[in-house]
């Protein structure tokens, strides 16, 4: 046994591996891991004790790479010094821990939702030539899906201090513009590549290969989507298609073998039941899939929104919610004022993009009357409609009573096509959800 002033710790950072019998023995003390904000200003100290500079983007890749350890951070930031002599810049930093540049990870990425993947395979062989790990890039891809995943649950998490600007500005656009269902299939499909890329013993090609699937999966439909559209489709092709010819008796029309010649025992006659191939429809009766369902699902100014997040062209999307007033809008023709400071060509681009969905002819006008708010503007105010109603809820007003403080930060309710009455019988209205997608889950 041994003397009562004698006092042993053990560290670990695999407790599992610890035997029960000395864990029933000891007092356990988990360690969370560290914080951006505070690790920064730790090793801030630490440089300036050492005489050191370094770049904040430099700073904030060391943070980012060890992952809530000071340890792993220090010792990172020791080989950064030897490696810099005392200056320490984000480009030599990416070259040590092999590192692609996080602004060109971000275009890599938007390339991919774009499906444009020859920008995408120029962009990998650019950070590649540049001596960037295909692992690691393939990591940094997983890593921003899971940042924008984040910002698009947890808007606040823009604050993080690990972050750089064009993380922020940009993580947020694609959060706004991209659904949840293809930020999770895109994780899903990343995370089973980086495996593969990392157990190939041609790395580079196995990550060439993952974002060819990638960008091509990209630019397809989610399965309820598909399905939604190819229910459209049928119904147009049954709506223009002919009946089907007939057999002279009314039946279909039946093709016979015929017998073995002579008499004697002659092999029995098979005769299958083949109507005749249904005629293929005309082209200005029943158009292909790309031209039908846009064209139908174009009824409204809102729907070009909608349409230019499912083609994965963010930049527009944000134009048109934050760019234009509607002042007229009828298919084929739309009347907008653009908002000062929006860039002049915005309504050459809507009317290119509406001719590619469609394949029809558009024409985008820019107009000097005032127009309908822009469709963020109704969205701000619809939000705040609904928070004072929820607000002027008796229930809320009383938790809010009950709580001095406390706050309505968001409305999540689901919007429903009647009223609801409560126990005391007053008519209460159900406040809206904010969705993402057409579906009705909240």
């Amino acid at each position: 046994e041994p003397p009562p002033h004698v006092k042993f710790l053990f560290a670990t950072t695999e407790i599992r591996k610890v035997p029960v019998t000395v864990l029933s023995r000891c007092q356990r003390f988990d360690l969370r891991r560290i914080v951006a904000g505070e690790m920064n200003a730790y090793l801030r100290r630490v440089l300036a004790k050492e005489n050191a500079e370094i770049e904040d983007e430099a700073l904030a890749l060391i943070v980012r790479a060890s992952e809530g350890s000071m340890r792993d951070a220090l010792s990172l930031l020791d080989q950064a010094i030897a490696h810099g002599h005392g200056a320490i810049g984000a480009e030599e930093l990416r070259r040590m821990l092999g590192l692609a540049d996080r602004a060109r990870v971000i275009d890599l990425f938007e390339h991919l939702m774009k499906g444009d993947i020859a920008a995408a395979l120029t962009e990998l062989k650019n950070q590649y030539d540049s001596g960037a790990d295909p692992a690691s890039i393939i990591a940094d891809i997983a890593e921003y899906v899971h940042l924008v995943t984040r910002l698009k649950i947890v808007p606040g998490d823009m604050a993080d201090a690990g972050l750089s600007e064009a993380e922020r500005v940009r993580g947020m656009a694609f959060a706004q513009g991209l659904s949840q269902k293809v930020l999770t299939r895109a994780w899903q499909i990343l995370l089973k590549g980086q495996q593969e890329v990392q157990g190939s013993n041609r790395p580079f090609a196995a990550a060439e290969m993952l974002l060819v699937r990638l960008a091509y999966v990209a630019d397809l439909p989610t399965p309820d989507e598909a399905l939604r559209r190819l229910k459209e489709l049928q119904s147009a092709h049954a709506a223009a298609a002919p009946a089907a010819p007939r057999g002279s008796a009314g039946g279909p029309a039946a093709m016979a073998f015929p017998t073995a010649a002579g008499g004697g025992s002659a092999r029995p006659q098979l005769a299958i039941s083949n109507p005749q191939p249904v005629q293929a429809p005309r082209a200005s009766a029943a158009p292909h899939l790309a031209e039908v369902l846009p064209a139908m699902r174009i009824r409204r100014f809102e729907d070009i929104s909608a349409i230019a997040a499912e083609k994965r062209d963010i930049s527009l999307k944000i134009a048109v919610e934050r760019d234009m007033r509607l002042v007229s809008f009828e298919e084929g023709r739309i009347e907008i004022n653009v908002v000062a400071g929006a860039p002049a060509e915005v309504t050459t681009r809507l009317t290119r993009a509406l001719q590619a969905w469609t394949g029809g002819r558009w024409i985008v006008t820019a107009s000097q009357e005032e127009g309908q708010p822009t469709l963020h503007e109704q969205e701000q105010a619809r939000k705040a409609s609904d928070l004072r109603g929820v607000r002027a809820h008796p229930t809320v007003r009383a938790v809010l009573e009950a709580f001095p403080g406390a706050e309505i930060v968001r409305v999540d309710l689901k919007r429903a096509d009647s009223e609801t009455v409560d126990e005391a019988g007053d008519a209460a209205q159900v406040m809206p959800v904010e969705t993402d997608d057409s579906d009705d889950d909240l």
